[in-house]
């Protein structure tokens, strides 16, 4: 194998690897979302944790989503594991969904020590950007099984509008 090769092969797996990151970085820069621990999050003491990547201030997580949307509707669904779904707040502000809460640590009622902390505890806010107006006071939402459905009735029923736009 020559050294241009080599090379060559080089290149190609970086320029592959950064496709790759890019890609990763596009499709989940809206679904990282930071939770912030707070008084009531009940988290364990860095001292109560083997794990030595454990810092109980700084927790980030992938809150997956998706949004569908029809003739008269928006239907937005959001992975929110663990959560009681009295700890979370939807809000609609203009042309954003905003879903914020906390999630809360259980705490396990033996004596012992965690290992190993990969959940994120603490307060969070996801805001999903809406592609059409919608009507507030006709929106329902419900929480079943760790993911949240959110139905938002379109202000302006109808498909999406395509417009086609002639190159001079």
């Amino acid at each position: 194998m020559s050294m241009e090769s080599i090379r060559e092969s080089v290149g190609s797996l970086w320029d592959n690897l950064a496709e790759g990151w890019r890609h990763l970085t596009r499709s989940a820069v809206g679904a990282l979302t930071r939770f912030r621990a707070g008084e009531k999050s009940n988290l364990p003491t860095p001292a109560e944790v083997d794990d030595p990547s454990y810092l109980p201030t700084r927790g980030w997580a992938m809150l997956g989503g998706n949004m569908f949307e029809d003739d008269s509707r928006l239907v937005v669904r959001l992975e929110l594991p663990g959560m009681d779904k009295q700890d979370m707040n939807i809000e609609i502000w203009d042309d954003v969904l905003v879903v914020s809460g906390e999630k809360h640590f259980q705490r396990e009622s033996s004596e012992g020590r965690y290992r190993l902390l990969q959940c994120a505890y603490g307060s969070f806010r996801r805001v999903v950007p809406l592609p059409v107006p919608v009507l507030a006071d006709a929106s329902t939402a419900s929480y079943t099984d760790g993911i949240l459905r959110i139905e938002l009735s379109k202000a302006e029923p109808g498909r999406p509008k395509v417009r086609t736009i002639r190159v001079s």
